[in-house]
């Protein structure tokens, strides 16, 4: 998978660094998937949950073309998500 991270469309500052959002794509149990907002549905953009290396929840919303990801924002998963993330895995792994 590759990542377009040209111009990026969100302050570097205050969100998890390129290869944390990398890593939480290439999580195994990362989770993605198309809100059901039609506003969203219309600009097709999707959601990924993810973990890094080091065990960091990373939300992320992102456009992909089927060879390469544009993340248009992305930020540490909130105690909603990451408790989602982990009922999921939990649902998986039993």
């Amino acid at each position: 998978m590759d990542f377009d991270w040209s111009d990026p469309p969100y302050d570097y500052k205050e969100a998890p660094t390129a290869r944390e959002i990398e890593e939480s794509f290439e999580d195994p149990h990362s989770l993605r998937f198309f809100p059901d907002a039609p506003r969203f549905a219309e600009e097709s953009r999707a959601f990924c949950l993810g973990r890094t290396l080091t065990g960091q929840g990373i939300f992320s919303v992102f456009r992909a073309d089927g060879k390469r990801v544009r993340v248009i924002s992305a930020r540490p998963m909130t105690d909603e998500e990451d408790y989602f993330y982990e009922r999921k895995v939990r649902e998986w792994n039993s």
